[in-house]
């Protein structure tokens, strides 16, 4: 015969351990549930409503053969997670938000970033160890995850950072950064912030910041930066030898769509759209413009134009 203490102070308990066992298989019967959480069945079908009404969609078939199964709800309900699967989840939100999956890199750092608020220190360590024996391979620049973490949590609670950043040279910098977001572009991660000594915005390379601390500084961030046009300028023209300005005779949303926030900035303008965009070559340059097949005029730089000029005489002396 079944015991049952009904005391209040065992309720919160029986309720997750009925929560998990209805996780762990498809259907129940009631008196196994009973049996495995040592109450009645009438209490089991209370703590069933229990669930239901915290938004647990617990399903429940007529007859004796019909059970208890956790259903599909209109929300994600809180999950109970085993210490392996709980491994496992970190570990695959890391890969993740890496790149390994293209398209989801910033909805999985950010419930990485939650989850390694939960993990025990014995699970940390577990997860760390799989991390650092493990390498990814794929065209992505490699950015370490609890990196990734550490920075996502400073921007949710605008908690001050002071970091190392190593620029293209090989410099290295101690910065106090106030960061706003962590931007994905599927090759790699740029931190977009604002740079306390040098009081301005700043995007900065996720791969190239050798060391993150928080301080236990809170900031509050005013006017924070429209993240494309800032993205556009630092990753498509800041570092490069060249930038160029060209209106595209073509509707900006067309232009926009054959050039990516990354490559170049893509503004309206009265005759169309204007291409603010930088490379280290010219010839590279005039030949991505070229392939927009779209017509263009080369505004800046005049090397540009006459690189251009010389070339397209060239085509149709060969061609006439």
């Amino acid at each position: 015969m079944v015991r049952e203490s009904g005391s209040v102070s065992d309720l919160p308990g029986r309720l997750l351990r009925l929560l998990s066992l209805l996780q762990q298989r498809a259907r129940w019967s009631g008196p196994a549930l009973a049996d495995r959480l040592g109450v009645t069945t009438r209490t089991v079908r209370r703590d069933v409503d229990r669930l239901r009404s915290l938004g647990y969609p617990v399903d429940a078939g007529p007859g004796v053969a019909g059970g208890y199964r956790l259903g599909t709800g209109a929300s994600m309900p809180p999950l109970l997670l085993d210490d392996d699967e709980a491994t496992a989840i970190a570990i695959a939100l890391g890969l993740s938000a890496g790149g390994a999956i293209q398209g989801v890199e910033e909805p999985a750092l950010a419930a990485l970033a939650k989850l390694d608020r939960l993990l025990p220190s014995h699970l940390r360590a577990r997860v760390d160890a799989v991390r650092r024996t493990t390498m990814p391979i794929g065209g992505a620049d490699r950015v370490a995850a609890d990196l990734l973490v550490t920075v996502a949590r400073a921007a949710a609670e605008q908690d001050r950072l002071r970091i190392t950043y190593v620029d293209r040279d090989g410099r290295r910098t101690e910065r106090r950064v106030d960061p706003f977001r962590l931007v994905s572009t599927g090759r790699r991660w740029y931190l977009v912030a604002f740079d306390v000594d040098r009081d301005d915005w700043r995007t900065l390379r996720a791969d190239r910041i050798a060391d993150v601390v928080s301080t236990g500084h809170r900031f509050r961030l005013e006017d924070p930066p429209d993240l494309v046009e800032l993205l556009s300028r630092a990753s498509g023209v800041s570092p490069y030898r060249y930038a160029a300005r060209v209106v595209v005779h073509a509707d900006p949303e067309i232009v926009g769509d054959k050039v990516p926030p990354t490559v170049g900035l893509v503004e309206a303008h009265p005759d169309g759209a204007l291409l603010t965009i930088g490379a280290d070559d010219l010839p590279f340059l005039a030949g991505h413009l070229v392939a927009l097949d779209l017509p263009f005029e080369v505004l800046d730089p005049p090397e540009l134009r006459e690189l251009l000029l010389r070339a397209g005489a060239r085509l149709v002396a060969a061609h006439r």
